[in-house]
C-alpha cells in the first residue's frame, strides 16, 4: 500500500553513484563545477532541501504519502549532525519540534495528512507562540485515498490555523519552496506548511540542488517567555499579533513569484491551477495551456492578484487537488457575473485524485489516444496478506475462538490488520481511525456488547492506543483487546516500532491491567487449540484482557536477512 522505502533508496543510491562519478570525471582548472543534479521524489526533494537549509532536528511518524521525508533525512543524520527521531505519534513530533526551534535551530516535522488531525493542537497553539528557529511542517496529502481513510485537505488546517503555506508543483519546486519556506519562517517567526500531494511525493525528477548553508547556532535559546507561555494572559496577546500579522502574509503572497499568470493566447476564459494541477491542465493541453493561467504555489490565496486575473474573464475554471478551497473563496465574494467552473458544479469530479484525463474531459477536450492494445478487463482483486503474515493466523485464531459468539463484535485500527476485513477472514466489523479500537470496543462494551473486541498493532498502540487502554482499566469494563506485535511498522515500510516484546509487556501492566490478565501467544497454526483455548477462556471472564498475539514481520525478516 505504499512504495517500499528499500527499492527507493537503492535506486538512488544507484543514480546518485552515476552522477558523482560523473562529477568526479570533470577536468580540474579551477572553473566552477555545476551543481551536481539528483534523480529524487518530490518526498525526497523536500528533505534534502531540509538538510541544505542547515536543520539540526527531524521528527516524524511514518505515514504515507509522507514516510520518504523522514527516511532520506535519517540516512544522512549523523553526516550533517541532525537529531532525527521516528516518534511515538504525530503530536510528539511536533511538539518536540517546536522545542527545537525555541533552542534557536531549524527544524522540519513530517506527517500525512490525518497526521496533522492527531498534532493540532500543537499545531494550532505555535501559530501563536510563533517560532525563533525555522520550523517547517511538511503535510502529505492523499486524494483519493490511496492508502489513507479520508482525503481531507490541509490547505483547510493552514487558514484555520492563519498560517503561511506553499504547494509545488514539481521536485524541483518541492526542493525550492522548501528553502525558501525555512527562511521565510524566520523572517515571519511562523511555522510555515509545505503541502505535498501523492502524485508528486511518488514520482521522480531530476532536481538541481542550491549551496547549502550552516546550522544555526548552538543553544541560542528565546528569552520571549510571554509569548512561549500561553497563559490565558499571554495568548490573547498572541492571538492579536498573529491576526494583525495577516495584511503581511497576504502582502507576501501577493508578491510571490510562486504566484505567477502565464498569459497563454489571451481570451475571455481563464485557468487557476494550485500546486500539481499545473501539470495536469499543461498535459490534458498537451503541453501548451491556451488560456491565461493563474498558478497559485503560495498562500494565504493572493486575493487581489485573484482579483486582477479574473477581471477581464468571462469563464473561470479553478482546478485544484483536494477541496475546492480556491473555488468557494471565488463564489463566496459574488462575482455572479463570471462563471466559475470546478469541483462545486461537476466540471471536475467533486472526490478522488485529480488526473490529466479527468481534468480535459472537464474542459471538453477527447480522452487521449493510447497506442497500447485493447485488453479484457482483468477481474478486480483485494489486496490481502503477504504470505506468511502473522496477521492472518492471528485473525483465523480469532474467528475460530468467537465461532460459537455470533454477537462478537471487531473493532480494528489503522494498519496491515485492517486488510483482515477481506475474505477470506471476514474478521473485522469497524474501523475508524488511529488508536480507535480500543475506544469503540470499551463503548460498545458500556452498551452490553459483548464480547467487544479490539484488534490494535503495536505501533498504532503506542501512537494513540494507550489513553484508551488506562479509560478501559479504570472504568472496569468488559473488553478484550489484542495487540498483534509484528515487531515492526510493516505498512509504510518497517520502520522500528516505540515498544514491542517484552517492553510491550511491561508497559500494558504498567496502565494496570492485571498481570494474571496479559498473555502472550505466537500465532502459529500448530498452535492453533492451544491459543483458542486461551482466548475462550479470557472471553469468558469479566473485565479488561490484553492478549498480545507475537510474530514477526516477514517482510521486516526477509530484509533483516539481507534479502
Amino acid at each position: 500500500m505504499t512504495e517500499s522505502g528499500w527499492v527507493s533508496r537503492r535506486q538512488r543510491s544507484e543514480v546518485a553513484t552515476d552522477l558523482h562519478q560523473a562529477e568526479e570525471a570533470q577536468p580540474s582548472g579551477g572553473q566552477p563545477r555545476e551543481p551536481v543534479k539528483e534523480l529524487l521524489l518530490g518526498d525526497e526533494a523536500v528533505a534534502l532541501a531540509a538538510i541544505h537549509s542547515g536543520i539540526a532536528g527531524a521528527y516524524a511518524y511514518p505515514g504515507t504519502p509522507s514516510t520518504e521525508i523522514f527516511e532520506y533525512i535519517e540516512e544522512r543524520a549523523k553526516e550533517h549532525n541532525i537529531q532525527a527521531y521516528w516518534t511515538a505519534n504525530e503530536k510528539v513530533a511536533y511538539e518536540q519540534a517546536v522545542g527545537m526551534s525555541y533552542a534557536g535551530q531549524r527544524v522540519i516535522v513530517s506527517m500525512k495528512h490525518v497526521g496533522l488531525n492527531v498534532a493540532l493542537d500543537a499545531f494550532m497553539s505555535s501559530a501563536l507562540v510563533g517560532v525563533h528557529g525555522a520550523l517547517v511542517v511538511v503535510v502529505a496529502d492523499d486524494p483519493g485515498m490511496a492508502s489513507s481513510q479520508n482525503e481531507q485537505d490541509t490547505r483547510v488546517l493552514v487558514r484555520f490555523a492563519l498560517l503561511p503555506c506553499f504547494e509545488p508543483s514539481n521536485q524541483q519546486e518541492a526542493y525550492d519552496m522548501t528553502r525558501e519556506a525555512f527562511e521565510y519562517s524566520e523572517a515571519v517567526k511562523l511555522p510555515v506548511v509545505v503541502r505535498m500531494v501523492t502524485h508528486l511525493a511518488h514520482s521522480r525528477a531530476v532536481v538541481t540542488p542550491a549551496p547549502p548553508r550552516p546550522q544555526n547556532p548552538h543553544l541560542d535559546k528565546t528569552r520571549d517567555r510571554e509569548t512561549f507561555t500561553l497563559l490565558p494572559m499571554n495568548a490573547r496577546k498572541d492571538y492579536v499579533r498573529l491576526t494583525r500579522q495577516q495584511a503581511d502574509l497576504l502582502k507576501r503572497s501577493e508578491e510571490s513569484p510562486w504566484n505567477r499568470v502565464d498569459t497563454g493566447n489571451g481570451g475571455r476564459i481563464g485557468v487557476i491551477t494550485c500546486g500539481t494541477t499545473w501539470n495536469y491542465v499543461a498535459e490534458a493541453f498537451c503541453g501548451a495551456i491556451p488560456y491565461p493561467c493563474l498558478r497559485i504555489g503560495m498562500y494565504p490565496v493572493p486575493a487581489e492578484k485573484v482579483r486582477q486575473f479574473i477581471e477581464g474573464l468571462d469563464q473561470v475554471f479553478v482546478v485544484e487537488e483536494g477541496y475546492p478551497v480556491v473555488e468557494e473563496l471565488l463564489r463566496s465574494v459574488g462575482q455572479t457575473s463570471k462563471t466559475i467552473h470546478g469541483r462545486l458544479d461537476g466540471t471536475f469530479p467533486r472526490t478522488g485524485e485529480l488526473s490529466p484525463t479527468n481534468v480535459g474531459k472537464g474542459f471538453g477536450l477527447p480522452p487521449p489516444i493510447t497506442m497500447l492494445p485493447t485488453l479484457n478487463p482483468l477481474p478486480g482483486r483485494p489486496p490481502g496478506f503477504c504470505v506468511g503474515c502473522p496477521h492472518g493466523d492471528s485473525f483465523l485464531t480469532i474467528k475460530e475462538a468467537i465461532s460459537d459468539m455470533p454477537d462478537a463484535t471487531l473493532f480494528s485500527d489503522i494498519g496491515c490488520y485492517t486488510l483482515g476485513y477481506y475474505p477470506p477472514y471476514e474478521a473485522v466489523d469497524a474501523c475508524l481511525e488511529m488508536g480507535a479500537s480500543i475506544g469503540m470496543a470499551v463503548g460498545a462494551a458500556h452498551a452490553g456488547m459483548k464480547p467487544a473486541i479490539a484488534i490494535i498493532g503495536d505501533s498504532t498502540f503506542s501512537h494513540s492506543g494507550l489513553p484508551s487502554l488506562l479509560s478501559a482499566v479504570k472504568e472496569g469494563v468488559n473488553v478484550k483487546v489484542f495487540i498483534l506485535d509484528n515487531g515492526s511498522v510493516a505498512m509504510t515500510g518497517n520502520q522500528t516500532t516505540i515498544a514491542e516484546g517484552d517492553k510491550l509487556v511491561r508497559m500494558v501492566e504498567g496502565l494496570g491491567v492485571d498481570p494474571a490478565r496479559v498473555h502472550v501467544l505466537n500465532p502459529n497454526m500448530k498452535k492453533m487449540d492451544e491459543n483458542v483455548r486461551l482466548i475462550r477462556e479470557e472471553l469468558a471472564k469479566p473485565g479488561v484482557s490484553v492478549i498480545i498475539s507475537r510474530r514477526l514481520c516477514v517482510q521486516h525478516k526477509r530484509r533483516n536477512l539481507g534479502e
